[in-house]
């Protein structure tokens, strides 16, 4: 077990994307360290708990300004579902008589009533976190990190498609994600080494930027900033160790892509049908395709 968790909680790491794949990745990692600290306990109610409480801590751990109304709220909520639910169980431990099946089924029972608080927290997002409550959308991390526990229920029940969750409408109107930002570069790479300590590096690279997160133990960092000047940030690192994975992606030139994309004739239109030059002007102003109503205002759908 310390091994298969161990190996998930280190890909999680190496793989994770942007702040919620970073906190992601907090989150298996304290969930990690506290199964592989129980040698000979089965996984059971007790354990989940415990792994779940931690896993929390450690996400929020790894963020300098928690924001509610993310994924951060949603796993605090759920990590706090099954300790609610653990002290209403007839049985919460398991023995070395348990049979596999029998700890699958106690496992996806718990689960499934937690998934259930996580979806409830997800839709309670937008009432947290203005940002969202404008654009009209639930947390997206949140909503996947519910994706996930999803996922788990269905291994442990040994089905092939997992629970409903419920499906969102898309944002109201749109918004770009970095628009907050006011540096151009959103910067992540992984430093290897030995003795490293995350936190010392923290002030330097908010001297750089914004948006920073670097996490991960005395062996293995990983670094998330928005910065103007990527190669200083990467430079904070050089003397401790090893820099590897550098992915540095443009915002401003993502945002422009996707005006871009959302701007080509033909993807999206407006006809406008309208009479008399004034009002024929503002709207062909706005970028529609306006049709000559005459005074009934009622062309052939040819025209």
């Amino acid at each position: 077990r310390n091994e298969i968790v161990n190996a998930l909680a280190r890909a999680a790491l190496m793989g994770a994307r942007g702040n919620s794949g970073v906190i992601l990745s907090q989150i298996v990692r304290g969930a990690a360290e506290e199964l592989s600290s129980r040698p000979g306990e089965l996984i059971d109610p007790v354990l989940v708990a415990a792994s779940m409480a931690r896993a929390a801590d450690a996400a929020y751990e790894s963020v300098r300004e928690p924001a509610e109304g993310t994924m951060l709220t949603v796993f605090r909520e759920m990590a706090h579902s099954v300790a609610r639910r653990l002290a209403h169980m007839e049985r919460t431990r398991l023995n070395s008589d348990t049979t596999p099946e029998d700890q699958d089924r106690m496992l996806a029972g718990l689960l499934e009533e937690v998934l259930k608080d996580g979806e409830r927290a997800v839709a309670r997002t937008p009432e947290q976190l203005e940002v969202l409550r404008e654009a009209g959308v639930v947390d997206a991390g949140a909503h996947g990190l519910v994706l996930i526990f999803a996922g788990v229920v269905a291994g442990l029940r040994g089905d092939v498609e997992a629970p409903s969750v419920p499906h969102y409408a898309p944002a109201a109107h749109t918004r770009p994600h970095h628009e907050d930002s006011r540096f151009r570069y959103c910067t992540n790479f992984i430093v290897t080494g030995s003795g490293l300590e995350g936190r010392s590096f923290v002030s330097g690279l908010e001297e750089l930027g914004d948006s920073v997160l670097v996490v991960g133990d005395d062996a293995t960092l990983k670094v998330h900033v928005h910065t103007d000047e990527p190669e200083d940030a990467v430079a904070l690192f050089e003397e401790a160790g090893a820099v590897q994975r550098l992915d540095v992606a443009d915002m401003r030139e993502q945002i422009a892509a996707r005006e871009e994309r959302l701007g080509e004739p033909g993807r999206t239109g407006v006809v406008a049908v309208a009479s008399g030059d004034g009002i024929k002007a503002l709207y062909e102003e706005l970028g529609a395709h306006v049709v000559d109503g005459g005074p009934t205002l009622n062309p052939s759908t040819y025209e």
